[in-house]
């Protein structure tokens, strides 16, 4: 049967109403392949990127699976690799079953456990969760898996290449045996193979063919330039472009800090997430980007795994993906729920193979195409420019200045006066304030300096020098020893010497600053902190 509604699924109306209520109009392939056999429980192999509406495959047959009368233990049970996947996992099982009265519990590292117990302890039908803090609720017994009917491993070879796989073992070890389970992963391994021989009972093999999961509706082009034009090439096509919210690929992290300090110093409201930063940094940066608040986010490709945006117009790869898996997973960031998308992936002559490669292995083609020239840039921001004054008189934000017009037109031309008015925003770069940083101190970081994160920005009426005159007043330290300050909407950054950031720290954490308690801690971990990763 071909399936074109979930309707024909024969899935709950309460389901079905909160499926409308998401926006969803029509199964993806995924969904068409997995919802019936899953709703029979029979175990499952999916294979299929992030993108591709998997989470929805295997989150409504949860939903309907539930028991009639809760119990005091969960009946299911999705292991994920990242805190990030895990707690966007549990908001779209949450979305798809609050209607139906079915609940999920995200369960990971970084959160207080102390409140995950309370959580626990009141009972919960789903846990969502990443293997290392799963395990360590096992060991406490504040999870107990005794009536586990549904295991569902998400990213399942994700999991395997960050060292997970003992820990799956044991957690499946804890389950019963006539559980269903369903195991979705990109790519199959070895390793992932026999977990499955191992602990799946005939399971239906399901596959999303690659040029499937290359979405449709996404633009995918690339331009050839040479590495040391990739940040002229980036800012042209931003300009000219205009995408909503960009996610920004590189390879490496000191990449990722040189390409966003860059775009930050050039006026470009961007952010950056990498694995050295704190996760409360990452997730900071990641609510940021979702509200608009950064429209541009630098990211390596581990610290955007999990990551589901779905307003994300632009995907760009400064640094060209390794491999054609890396290309799917990363394009799979734009033209989600079935919207339109743009890949632009900047290559430099001596990668022109590797392209081609990735577009022989994911089966899709990347075009061509020619980088906007000076001339096209200038025209953008001019419209840009036109746009931004068109909204000011529309509003009436405008009139107060007439009186002055009024005298300038006695000496000039009223062609005159717009021009220069409008020579003078240009120059500036921009009509009214945006969430771009202001920024302090160059962009030059001394090796013997570190960098702070503090709680407070623009919509606190923060600026560069309240921050400045605060730290140097309540640490006690020269104001030119304080550097590379940026300021966004809801936070800020600052490099002090090294040898005097916990002073700061001490100082400035917990005090007010414009009535407002700030929190300030280092933006990266330091390196003899690195935790296990769960």
């Amino acid at each position: 049967m071909v399936y074109k509604s979930f309707y024909e699924f024969g899935i709950s109306d309460k389901v079905l109403v909160a499926l409308s209520d998401m926006g969803f109009e029509e199964p993806t392939p995924i969904q068409k392949l997995t919802i019936p056999p899953a709703l029979q429980k029979k175990d499952i192999i999916g294979q299929a990127q992030t993108g591709t509406g998997k989470t929805a495959a295997f989150g409504i047959p949860l939903i309907e699976q539930r028991p009639e009368v809760s119990g005091k233990y969960p009946y299911a049970i999705v292991l994920a690799p990242t805190r990030e996947l895990a707690v966007q996992v549990s908001a779209e099982i949450n979305k798809i079953g609050l209607r139906a009265g079915a609940a999920a519990l995200p369960v990971y590292g970084g959160q207080s456990i102390e409140l995950q117990i309370r959580s626990l302890k009141r009972g919960v039908g789903i846990v969502v969760g990443t293997p290392g803090r799963v395990i360590d609720h096992i060991h406490r017994k504040t999870l107990v898996l005794k009536e586990i009917k549904t295991v569902v491993l998400d990213e399942a070879d994700e999991m395997l290449n960050m060292g997970f796989i003992d820990d799956i073992e044991e957690i499946l070890g804890e389950t019963p045996k006539g559980r269903q389970t369903m195991l979705f992963s990109a790519t199959m391994p070895k390793e992932i193979i026999r977990i499955a021989k191992n602990y799946m009972e005939k399971p239906v093999h399901l596959t999303v063919d690659a040029g499937e999961m290359v979405v449709a509706k996404i633009k995918q082009v690339f331009y050839e330039v040479r590495e040391e034009g990739k940040l002229n090439a980036l800012t042209r096509l931003l300009d000219v472009e205009g995408p909503s919210l960009t996610l920004v690929f590189c390879h490496t992290k000191r990449e990722v800090d040189e390409v966003s300090g860059k775009l930050r110093q050039m006026g470009y409201p961007a952010g950056a997430i990498h694995g050295d930063f704190t996760q409360s940094h990452r997730d900071e940066m990641i609510r940021a980007f979702k509200k608009g608040d950064i429209d541009i986010l630098v990211a390596t490709d581990v610290a955007a795994r999990g990551l589901d945006i779905p307003d994300v117009s632009h995907v760009i790869n400064f640094s060209i993906p390794q491999d054609p898996q890396g290309y799917i997973h990363r394009i799979g960031r734009t033209g989600r729920a079935g919207k339109s998308g743009i890949a632009i992936t900047l290559v430099s002559p001596r990668q022109y193979r590797q392209l081609r490669l990735i577009e022989q292995s994911a089966k899709t083609s990347i075009k061509r195409g020619s980088l906007p020239t000076k001339e096209q840039v200038r025209q953008a921001k001019e419209e840009e420019l036109a746009g931004s004054l068109a909204e000011l008189i529309k509003e009436g934000k405008h009139t107060s200045f007439y009186p002055l017009t009024n005298r300038l037109f006695l000496k000039h031309s009223p062609e005159d006066v717009a021009a220069a008015a409008l020579s003078m925003l240009s120059g500036q770069g921009a009509m009214e304030e945006t969430t771009e940083p202001e920024t302090y101190g160059g962009d030059k970081k001394d090796k013997d300096s570190v960098r702070l994160f503090m709680t407070i920005g623009k919509l606190d009426k923060i600026m560069v020098g309240d921050i400045v005159k605060s730290i140097s007043a309540e640490a006690g330290i020269p104001a030119q020893n304080i550097r590379n300050i940026a300021v966004f909407d809801r936070f800020s950054f600052v490099e002090v010497p090294s040898n005097l950031a916990d002073k700061v720290i001490l100082a400035i954490n917990d005090s007010v600053m414009k009535g407002k308690k700030v929190r300030i801690q280092h933006a990266r971990k330091r390196e003899n902190g690195k935790g296990r990763g769960h």
